[in-house]
């Protein structure tokens, strides 16, 4: 099967070899994403809060240009430079999953790239 690689002019491009987004077989992969500033390029360096929803609003517009939505969403993997941001990312979270939440994994990684706090990963049905 034939896969679609996914891009946004809503984004800024990615740092490294990779896709934004992979549509294959039915599904949407979207690669982790940070908090990045679609204007600037630039890594936002707000609270918790701000990182996950900006992030999250990344990924529903990789979403939108792959033709799906956040409602399509059936995994979630969040990375968090600090386990004790947990609270505050999930309240920001449950937001943009308000009925049917993804299944999710929420770890806290040794270091994320650029100094995050907050980066998450989507497979969503296409």
């Amino acid at each position: 099967m034939p896969k679609d690689i996914i891009m946004s002019d809503k984004l800024p491009a990615p740092k490294g070899p990779y896709s934004p987004a992979v549509r294959a077989n039915g599904f949407v992969f979207v690669s982790g994403q940070g908090p990045i500033s679609p204007a600037t390029g630039e890594v936002f360096r707000g609270d918790i809060k701000e990182q996950t929803k900006m992030v999250l609003e990344s990924i529903r517009a990789i979403l939108t240009a792959a033709g799906s939505s956040l409602h399509k969403v059936v995994k979630t993997n969040v990375y968090l430079a600090d386990i004790a941001d947990f609270a505050a990312m999930n309240e920001v979270y449950a937001t943009f999953f308000p009925t049917e939440p993804p299944a999710r994994t929420t770890i806290q990684a040794a270091k994320l790239p650029l100094d995050i706090g907050v980066e998450i990963d989507v497979i969503a049905l296409a």
